[in-house]
């Protein structure tokens, strides 16, 4: 971990906080393929390296969260009743996250990562990406004893109960309409300015979020209020920027829950994010096979 002491970024022994948290949103079993570049029309890539593991915005941030906490997660989800489902409830319970699922009859979504030799992915989804909703039976009390909610996927009336944290922060793409319908003040707005999906205009929320983070990846971001800000640089060769936005996500939530300022906030989370890029696959240490 990283924090910045007179303008300059210092090493120092991160110390794991007593604060509780959930997730609510979608797990995806993605396949990861390095290869030798990104598909282009009529050209055939190769892949050197390659393996499957959960995955998905919802996960990843629980993961995080498990790594900056000493208490466990609760993470809300969605999963199909097939091979998949049953994969991804094993995995992410050894983790230590614990699991409320929401199982449909219908297929897990999955998908492709592929990373090319400068670290850059493009991602390839099958499927629809299922979601809890507030009529499945789960143990949804439990966001009353939150310190911090973040929702990655959900309906407005699980908003609303999440609302109860003290700190609840999520993404666009999670839909506007979504947002707007719960009628609740957000405190941290987080999605990429790069991704078609996650762009948005302020005069499309109904309520203006306390703090609305658009990233940029290497090129840093804006947060409002606030203004612009950098990225800090790699340690390390950048390998695979997957889940480098939802781990930035992850480390917003963590310090507005613990109560830091904004900036010591931010720079938890540009820790996050670039530590993301520079390991292959979802989480720092996955199970490859």
């Amino acid at each position: 971990m990283v924090v910045k002491k007179n303008n300059k970024v210092e090493d120092y022994k991160f110390k794991k906080g007593n604060l509780n948290f959930a997730v609510v949103g979608h797990v995806e079993w993605i396949n990861f393929l390095k290869v030798d570049q990104l598909p282009k029309p009529g050209v055939i890539s190769h892949s050197e390296k390659s393996f499957e593991y959960p995955a998905g915005g919802g996960s990843i941030i629980a993961k995080i969260l498990s790594d900056l906490t000493l208490n466990q997660i609760h993470f809300f989800t969605s999963l199909g009743n097939d091979d998949y489902g049953d994969k991804c409830f094993k995995i992410l319970s050894n983790m230590g996250i614990k699991l409320h699922v929401a199982w449909r009859d219908k297929p897990t979504r999955r998908g492709f990562s592929l990373i090319d030799s400068q670290g850059e992915r493009a991602i390839t989804v099958i499927g629809e990406r299922l979601a809890p909703t507030h009529t499945d039976n789960l143990e949804w009390n439990i966001l009353k004893k939150m310190d911090g909610i973040f929702i990655t996927a959900s309906d407005s009336e699980i908003f609303k109960m999440a609302r109860s944290a003290s700190i609840l922060c999520t993404t666009p793409r999670v839909g506007l309409n979504t947002i707007n319908n719960s009628n609740v003040l957000l405190d941290g707005l987080i999605g990429s300015n790069l991704d078609p999906g996650e762009v948005f205009s302020f005069s499309e929320l109904s309520l203006k979020p306390k703090y609305t983070f658009k990233t940029e990846g290497e090129k840093g971001g804006i947060i409002f209020p606030g203004g612009r800000y950098k990225a800090l640089k790699n340690k390390k060769l950048k390998v695979d920027s997957y889940g480098c936005g939802d781990s930035f996500a992850a480390g917003i939530l963590y310090g507005m829950a613990s109560k830091w300022d904004i900036d010591k906030s931010l720079n938890l989370a540009k820790v996050m994010g670039r530590d993301a890029s520079e390991f292959f696959g979802p989480y720092a240490n996955n199970d490859e096979k």
